[in-house]
């Protein structure tokens, strides 16, 4: 029996992924050299479909790395010099906080429980905080902030640098990137592939932050996939190293197959699905949304509190072909998290709560 998998990354591949790695396979795209024009029209074909299903102006470049978490350091190490500011309600956010410890970065947070969201309004930034960290969807918490909310907060502190991580969430949030000066995501969550590709979207403010860095001090931004190196070999569809190409191959004609779609109708298709979960667990004796807030209700990782242990609730979708996630750190034993990406149907959610329902 095939199982479908509703887990929060990896999670279910879209159903075009092995149509794509079979032409892959027949062109062997897995041998081509990442510095031929084949590789480059590949490059470049990827950074157009994103550039249209994420609005993405002319003013970002796109890069790609080994995994979102690769982009925290990235990130530090190019755009801040002394200070972070970072909004933690989760592991992730909270990661990303301890990597700016680990690379010295005097790091400043506001903290909420898990399950608990932030609105523009009760936010004060540091004021020599240089890059202002936010996450639009808490993969561990099932929390969102919704771009309005982070679109305001950037209007009243415009001259700080802005970076949204949206691994659980892309394409879903409608980021305003005249707003919003750096993105990043990975591909194993909403974009339906396999794990091993980060995406990197970061302006020409964050390029002369990094440009600025690097001549105070050339050991500062680190020697990896700096952002000067990633963005010289970018203006010809080309990488520092060998990346990933044959993800970066079916990243690209996933993304088209979006695009056919539409983004506006692949977003109306996640929310469609968060309906039908929010409102099953919302009328169940056994399960309720551990989000309180419906405003911060995250609408491609929905978790749940369950009244049994969630190893026998995940242990039941499992013998029906369904796989679900466990909660998070200490909450794993009280918790399912179940992810609403675009690679499973309003039918396959329909059957996975009848199964939940018995």
């Amino acid at each position: 029996m095939k199982n479908t998998y509703f887990t929060p990354g990896p999670a279910e591949l879209y159903p075009t992924v092995a149509k794509h790695l079979q032409t892959a396979m027949d062109e062997q795209i897995g041998s081509i050299s990442h510095r031929s024009q084949r590789f480059r029209d590949i490059y470049k074909f990827a950074d157009e479909q994103l550039r249209t299903l994420l609005n993405i102006p002319a003013t970002h470049g796109i890069f790609f790395t080994g995994s979102a978490s690769e982009v925290w350091e990235r990130l530090l190490l190019n755009c801040v010099e002394h200070e972070s500011f970072h909004l933690v309600n989760g592991s992730f956010s909270q990661k990303f906080y301890d990597y700016a410890q680990s690379l010295r970065k005097f790091a400043h947070k506001l903290e909420k429980p898990f399950g608990e969201g932030f609105d523009a309004a009760e936010i004060e930034v540091p004021e020599y905080a240089e890059l202002i960290c936010l996450t639009h969807n808490e993969t561990s918490s099932g929390v969102q902030m919704r771009p309005a909310e982070m679109h305001k907060l950037k209007r009243k502190y415009p001259q700080k640098l802005f970076c949204v991580d949206m691994v659980s969430s892309a394409p879903y949030p409608d980021l305003d990137y005249s707003l919003i000066d750096s993105a990043y995501f990975s591909v194993q969550k909403a974009f339906g592939l396999p794990a091993g590709l980060g995406i990197w979207i970061a302006n020409q403010a964050c390029l002369e932050k990094a440009e600025r860095l690097q001549r105070y001090d050339a050991t500062t931004i680190g020697a990896h996939n700096t952002l000067p190196m990633l963005w010289k070999h970018y203006k010809t569809y080309e990488t520092p190293a060998t990346p990933n190409v044959l993800f970066i191959y079916l990243l690209g004609k996933v993304v088209e197959d979006y695009n056919a779609i539409g983004i506006q109708t692949v977003r109306r298709h996640i929310d469609e699905k968060a309906r039908l979960l929010y409102k099953f667990l919302e009328t169940s004796d056994e399960f309720a949304p551990f989000v309180k807030n419906e405003r911060h209700r995250s609408q491609t990782v929905v978790v749940a509190n369950t009244k049994k242990p969630s190893n026998e609730v995940i242990a039941g979708a499992r013998q029906a072909g369904m796989i679900i996630g466990s909660g998070y750190g200490k909450l794993k034993d009280s918790q399912i998290r179940i992810a609403n990406f675009p690679a499973v149907s309003v039918e396959q959610v329909s059957a996975l709560l009848a199964q939940l329902s018995r």
